[in-house]
């Protein structure tokens, strides 16, 4: 906003009027609660039985704000995980707004790796980063990638070696930037017969220390792993998400 004043007020076609360079000076973002989740309700920690069917009852939403055709609505989350509840339900909330585009901005980098510290997150398959650089991988013709680290992992696995020496997983990625991420999984998230454009920001990783200095978990974004068993994990659900195994990774 600040870039976009100074430029207005560095007009060199003709000098500003004070009640013009008083009107630039006193544009700021429109701030409100368009969309707020229900706090008593945790779609995340829910048994996935149940979890679907609660995504559509825990937002509440504000009218009148938008206006149709005109606004660019960006929303703020803490992070997208699977991205469930934005496909089924939040895309389709706001888009009845009719705002000109939706921007879904994420506090957290993209989560790419299980975590086996506390939060239950070991299926690698479910993670949408995961999905976007698997959808990146068949567009481009790089199935080799994937062919090449299962054998690996597999034969690691067979021999009765230990899956933790190193994080293979890194590979999926290691193509595609986080922009080209990020883009592909807006694609797989907009729903189906959605008119209304749509995007996902991700905070980059490079940009996670400056946020938190004094906090160094990185892991899930990273696959740098405090300990070996995070290794461990990350291969394992490789393994079985390449075996069509449904199991968790530990």
């Amino acid at each position: 906003m600040n870039k976009n004043k100074a430029s207005l007020l560095q007009n060199p076609e003709k000098p500003l009027l004070p009640d013009e360079i008083t009107r630039i000076l006193s544009m700021q973002p429109r701030v409100g609660k368009v969309i707020l989740k229900d706090v008593k309700l945790r779609t995340f920690i829910t048994e996935d039985s149940r979890r679907d069917e609660m995504v559509g009852h825990v937002y509440d939403v504000t009218h009148g704000i938008i206006r149709p055709g005109i606004d660019t609505l960006v929303c703020i989350d803490d992070s997208i995980v699977r991205g469930t509840t934005l496909k089924q339900s939040i895309f389709r909330i706001l888009a009845r707004l009719k705002p000109k585009k939706i921007v879904i901005v994420s506090s957290a980098p993209q989560i790419r790796y299980p975590d086996c510290y506390g939060i239950d997150m070991s299926q690698l398959g479910r993670f949408i980063a995961f999905q976007a650089a698997i959808a990146l991988i068949k567009e481009r013709g790089l199935e080799h990638i994937l062919r090449d680290t299962y054998k690996e992992v597999a034969a690691i696995r067979d021999n009765g070696l230990h899956l933790e020496s190193k994080n293979y997983v890194k590979r999926i990625y290691d193509p595609f930037t986080e922009v080209e991420i990020s883009k592909k999984a807006a694609e797989i998230l907009k729903p189906e017969g959605m008119d209304c454009k749509i995007s996902i920001v991700f905070q980059p990783l490079a940009n996670l220390p400056i946020a938190i200095p004094n906090h160094r978990g990185d892991w899930y974004f990273s696959g740098d792993f405090p300990t070996p068993g995070g290794n461990r994990v990350t291969n394992q659900a490789f393994l079985n998400w390449m075996e069509g195994n449904q199991l968790r990774a530990y």
